[in-house]
């Protein structure tokens, strides 16, 4: 039998409004257990999870997913309305 797939940790059940700059990458946290909400710390280290890389196509304010459970990783998607 093939082992559950692990779920990440729900960090809030809203989105994350960011500014971010054209060009410039961030690495979305995907286990939910990092401090540095929405982006990672390292948290993951030693779990099946990993950072998620986004590079911005143009400047101005994105929303990054909180939950954990969106469609549209790394950005929200409304998913945590339905949690």
């Amino acid at each position: 039998m093939s082992e559950p797939t692990p779920q990440p940790t729900i960090a809030q059940k809203a989105p994350y409004p960011i500014e971010v700059e054209a060009g410039r990458s961030y690495w979305w946290c995907t286990c939910g257990n990092s401090k540095k909400q929405p982006f990672c710390d390292g948290s993951h280290k030693g779990s099946a999870f990993a950072p998620l890389q986004y590079t911005a196509a143009a400047d101005g304010r994105v929303w990054f997913c909180g939950c954990k459970a969106t469609g549209k990783a790394p950005l929200c998607d409304g998913k945590h309305k339905a949690l």
